[in-house]
């Protein structure tokens, strides 16, 4: 019972996270309102071509109802669409409004026989009724099949309802026939016929039911993975997240490819003695800030953020895509980088607190970009002596008394790249010594 009433749409799923099951909602509010539209949109064809076209009725008739059926039916319609934007309909008032649009539908076609002067028969032969198809159809727009389900029924029972009156006020009991063509010709009745018309309404109504039982679990497993899949792009670098969204096969270990890139890594000198003189919440605060100062400056420059290591952040320039600017994009990131930490150290002097030296360091060549781990838990990661260097080279920054450190080679490639003024901004110190690198080196630092 509970699992036919989730597929009716009449509980929520048990096993939905609440953002998920909102996020559903959301959806349904919006289908409300597109509803509405697309009904505003019907009355308005269904007016229009009342207006114009040529009227046909009896000169003696003094009454015509359907333009005043039409204007009620107008004002309900705008009055529900707007009360779909001011708030969240709920299900009794949706249910309230189908059960209206099915009385405003049927009164519109009962009110024929008055305007035309004939028996009530007549409006049995109107093509209106045709109409209430497309107010079926447009509860499928919700993905509910209750509210399908319910318009099949108020229809059916309405349109028993016509032609229950039809063959009451028949007094001379003429009315119903048996003759297929004396149907087709004249305003008499044929039970069979109105019995088809019923018969389609509750076909159509639960064929098109089942198709939302069916959609709407589908609904629920794309919304379920979107939401995972927005919140698990927020682990990942904006464009590598659309790069797993967008790749024709999932992720595998081994996957793999090699180009030549930059590779910089951005870290706070001193954190840990900074971290001992402040309260956690302060430490957070810290690094949170910091993040907020350098990640946008890196992605600026077409970087993308790799991983997040306590006050470390290594980042990589042409690795996601053949990049001809990688070098020249990896030093002016640099540049920036130390850039904005100065006026973030003026915002810290100003409220009280201490400066924080951020140093970064930088180097380029070929590298491996491809998926580890195990088949539970895979990660994308840059290997190659690039990544290597660039992490060794960060402490290399106090021993040479700079904040901006990147090899020889990163400037080779930047000034092949249209890096200018590259002697004015870098120095030149050949073979240096660097923990951890076996033969010597030569770098650059940035002039400060």
């Amino acid at each position: 019972m509970a699992q036919i009433k989730e597929w009716l749409g009449i509980t929520a799923h048990d096993n939905l996270p609440a953002r998920v099951e909102q996020a559903m909602i959301d959806q349904q509010n919006t289908s409300e309102q597109l509803i509405g539209w697309i009904q505003l949109g019907v009355v308005l064809t269904f007016g229009t071509v009342y207006a114009i076209s040529p009227k046909t009725f009896h000169p003696d008739a003094t009454f015509a109802p359907v333009p005043y059926v039409l204007s009620l039916y107008f004002l309900f319609t705008v009055f529900r669409l707007v009360l779909s934007y001011r708030m969240r309909l709920t299900g009794w008032m949706i249910g309230l409004s189908i059960v209206a649009d099915i009385l405003l539908l049927f009164g519109t076609i009962f009110s024929f026989h008055l305007q035309y002067m004939q028996p009530p028969s007549f409006y049995l032969k109107a093509p209106t009724v045709l109409y209430i198809f497309i107010f079926i159809a447009l509860r499928a727009l919700r993905f509910e099949a209750r509210y399908i389900l319910l318009s099949g029924l108020a229809a059916v029972v309405g349109w028993g309802f016509m032609v229950g009156y039809v063959v009451y006020a028949d007094d001379m009991h003429n009315m119903v026939t048996r003759d297929y063509v004396h149907y087709l010709t004249s305003n008499s009745v044929l039970i069979g016929a109105e019995f088809d018309k019923m018969m389609s309404i509750i076909l159509v109504s639960l064929i098109l039911g089942l198709a939302i039982v069916r959609a709407r679990s589908l609904l629920v497993q794309a919304v379920s993975q979107t939401q995972a899949a927005q919140s698990l792009s927020r682990f990942f670098s904006q464009d590598l997240a659309n790069q797993i969204k967008s790749s024709e096969c999932d992720a595998a270990i081994g996957d793999v490819v090699s180009r030549e890139a930059s590779v910089l890594n951005v870290d706070i000198r001193g954190f840990t003695p900074l971290t001992k003189r402040s309260t956690p919440e302060e430490q957070i605060a810290l690094i949170t800030q910091y993040h907020a100062r350098i990640v946008p400056v890196i992605s600026a420059y077409n970087g993308h953020v790799d991983k997040f290591t306590g006050d470390g952040i290594m980042a990589y320039f042409g690795v996601l895509a053949e990049s001809d600017s990688h070098g020249a994009d990896a030093l002016r990131a640099m540049e920036e980088i130390i850039k904005a930490s100065d006026r973030w150290n003026v915002e810290r002097v100003a409220e009280g607190l201490d400066p924080v030296v951020i140093h970064a360091s930088c180097a380029s060549g070929p590298i491996v970009f491809g998926v580890i781990g195990e088949e539970h838990r895979l990660e994308y990661t840059v290997i190659g002596d690039a990544a290597n260097v660039s992490a060794k080279m960060e402490k290399q920054t106090k021993s040479e008394g700079v904040r901006a450190i990147a090899t020889r080679e990163t400037l080779e490639y930047a000034v092949k790249q249209g890096y200018t003024n590259a002697q004015t901004r870098w120095e030149l110190r050949p073979n240096r010594r660097v923990a951890g690198v076996d033969q010597p080196m030569d770098i650059i630092v940035l002039k400060e």
